[in-house]
C-alpha cells in the first residue's frame, strides 16, 4: 500500500471526523472555497470546519491562498496526483456512511 493510500485511509476512516474531512475534500475538488463557504455548504459548524482544514493542511492534502477570513482552500498537488485513490476510498466508506446516517 502506498504512503498516500495509508494516509488517506487514516484521515478518512481511521480517525474521528473522517467523514467530515472526506466531505470537505469532495467539496474542494468541485470548487475551491473558504472556511465559511465550506461551513454553509456542508451544514457544519465554522470552528469544526477550521479544525478539519488544519488537519488536512498539516497532512499536505490541501493548500491555501490568502489570509484570515478570505483564505481559500484547494486540493494540494499531492492530493490532485492521487485523486483516484481518494475517490476509491471515499466511494467505499463515505457514501455508505452518509446514507446510513440519514
Amino acid at each position: 500500500m502506498s504512503p498516500v493510500k495509508r494516509l488517506l485511509w487514516w484521515i478518512l476512516a481511521g480517525s474521528a471526523g473522517g467523514l467530515n474531512r472526506g466531505r470537505i475534500l469532495e467539496l474542494l475538488f468541485e470548487k475551491p472555497s473558504n472556511a465559511n463557504e465550506i461551513s454553509k455548504n456542508l451544514g457544519l459548524d465554522y470552528k469544526t470546519v477550521r479544525h478539519h482544514l488544519k488537519v488536512l493542511q498539516k497532512n499536505n492534502l490541501i493548500t491555501s491562498i490568502g489570509a484570515d477570513y478570505g483564505k481559500v482552500y484547494f486540493p494540494s498537488d499531492l492530493l490532485e496526483k492521487n485523486k483516484q485513490i481518494f475517490l476509491e476510498i471515499w466511494s467505499r466508506i463515505g457514501k455508505k456512511e452518509i446514507k446510513e446516517k440519514r
